[in-house]
């Protein structure tokens, strides 16, 4: 098996696996915030080369130089500027991408705003939401990025919790991951709901407390 770097070991495979499922959609019209260095805009492009697609990209920096192809737009612009929604022709979307802002509150404002003009069965996935790279001792270790992707997580699963007839929901872990998304009703998304943790309530630390007095010593 090839060894990959880091680089490798966080955007390609996870690249790879949104390429999975939106590489057989024809005429496929992809939305995507967040562009950088351009990796997953490439990987989009080529999805839309061989299938007479369309891309459009969306960054609060200038990287409209990145590539020349008539298949994309490239828009200067925040996410969270809705307005910009009237420089895009094509309104209805197979795939949303969101790699823009990795903070929670921000990704779920920018998903439930776009979500109305995604497709049925169309796909919104979200970038960065596995935190093991950034743990303590891994190779990327970093306490902010651990715990924005900890948060991050947990406010998809509130979201989809409260849509579990709405959507459906996977995660991919590898590299920093992300979420992958399925509408299946052509319906607004219910606010989301926050889930009762029992792991720290009395009963659980008073069960734990009276398995630890029961273990045998060795």
């Amino acid at each position: 098996m090839k060894h990959l770097n880091h680089v490798d070991f966080l955007y390609y495979p996870k690249l790879d696996y949104i390429k999975n499922f939106i590489s057989n959609i024809k005429n496929i019209n992809i939305l995507e915030f967040g562009v950088m260095h351009g990796r997953s805009t490439k990987m989009f492009l080529e999805v839309c080369d061989n299938m007479d697609g369309t891309l459009t990209s969306i960054d609060i920096n200038d990287h409209s130089d990145l590539f020349k192809n008539e298949r994309w737009k490239f828009i200067k612009s925040r996410d969270d500027n809705f307005e910009l929604m009237d420089q895009i022709k094509n309104k209805s979307f197979d795939v949303i991408y969101i790699d823009s802002l990795h903070e929670p509150n921000h990704i779920k404002k920018i998903l439930y705003f776009y979500y109305d003009f995604l497709k049925l069965n169309g796909r919104i996935f979200i970038d960065d939401i596995n935190w093991l790279p950034y743990v303590k001792n891994s190779f990327k270790d970093n306490e902010y990025s651990e715990l924005i992707n900890r948060k991050t997580f947990s406010k998809i699963i509130e979201i989809y919790y409260a849509n579990l007839e709405n959507i459906q929901l996977e995660f991919n872990f590898n590299g920093t991951g992300n979420a992958n998304i399925l509408k299946l009703k052509d319906k607004k998304l219910n606010e989301a709901k926050k889930i009762e943790n029992r792991l720290f309530g009395l009963r659980n630390i008073i069960r734990n407390i009276l398995l630890i007095k029961r273990k045998p010593k060795m």
